[in-house]
């Protein structure tokens, strides 16, 4: 056992297991696939083994691709795979005050500015970096007067975004804590402005899961390795909002035969699919356990 493996299982050793507090938080834009499943297995396991909580949130604060339906069909999946929740189902479409609140402080604190710029904007700057989430915003509306900002507040939709070099230099310097990884410093500048408020939404996913997973006491945060690099923000908005920092225990992400990532946006084949299809549910959960998918998984959906 390595030094940093043994100085985690000590400290996990010094720490009430009623106080695992884990959290699976999907956005209800459409149904589960083995992918969400395999993390909500590793969130749901982490707490059990400890004797903690398992919580379910819905991300639903996308007025554009949020549905009710959805909600259900994410509660059916996780019911069929036979994973239980702790406490009532929180929906962040009711926490947009919590949201407000928040950028209210930041905007007091001189940390936040309005950005009028579109996606095709930012693209057509020659000169923006690039960063973890694409091209970093250039700062093009960061420099705008006050009474500038007044008059087109009052006249064009806007995001709200974060002064990231006033930020950073506030909160100085941070760290966070994965599982695999180890103590990491946090990077947040690389990223650029960040959008905390968007035009079509009151509140980022960056700023939203902060918020709501110190707001439900969450102490260990389990997600894909695609969110690694973004919590490199959320540790810098803890510090700005006095929150506390979870430890985070970021998984690889599950893929195919042909190691593709399962993705809802690539049309990856969902639990409602393998489930019409005849798989047993118990199959899966062991084969997801261990990091795999079904040999069987490719044949029961014709291939896919």
């Amino acid at each position: 056992m390595s030094h940093d493996s043994r100085s985690r299982a000590g400290l996990m050793n010094l720490i009430p297991t009623s106080l695992i507090v884990t959290r699976f938080a999907p956005s209800p834009t459409g149904r589960l696939h083995p992918g969400h499943a395999y993390s909500a297995l590793r969130s749901h396991d982490l707490a059990r083994a400890a004797g903690g909580r398992f919580l379910l949130r819905m991300e639903d604060i996308d007025p554009g691709r949020s549905r009710e339906a959805f909600v259900a069909g994410i509660e059916e999946d996780l019911g069929w795979l036979g994973l239980t929740w702790d406490g009532p189902v929180l929906r962040q479409s009711t926490r947009l005050g919590a949201y407000r609140a928040a950028l209210d402080a930041l905007d007091a604190a001189g940390l936040l500015y309005p950005c009028f710029c579109t996606r095709a904007d930012i693209a057509a700057a020659a000169t923006a970096p690039h960063g973890p989430e694409g091209a970093a915003y250039p700062g093009t509306c960061r420099a705008l007067d006050p009474a500038t900002r007044r008059e087109r507040i009052a006249a064009e939709p806007h995001a709200w975004r974060l002064d990231m070099a006033r930020a950073a230099a506030l909160a100085g310097p941070l760290r966070w804590h994965d599982a695999t990884a180890g103590t990491i410093e946090a990077d947040p500048r690389s990223f650029g402005d960040v959008v905390l408020a968007r035009k079509d939404a009151p509140a980022s996913y960056h700023l939203a899961v902060t918020i709501d997973d110190a707001w439900q006491g969450v102490t260990d945060v389990v997600r894909g390795l695609d969110l690694f690099e973004a919590t490199h923000v959320h540790r810098l908005l803890q510090a700005l909002l006095g929150l506390p920092t979870p430890r985070y225990h970021h998984h690889p992400l599950l893929a195919d035969a042909e190691g593709r990532r399962l993705a809802k946006r690539a049309g990856a084949r969902t639990l409602a699919d393998l489930r019409e299809a005849g798989a047993d549910p118990v199959d899966l959960v062991g084969t997801l356990r261990a990091g795999r998918l079904p040999h069987s998984f490719g044949a029961m959906l014709g291939g896919a």
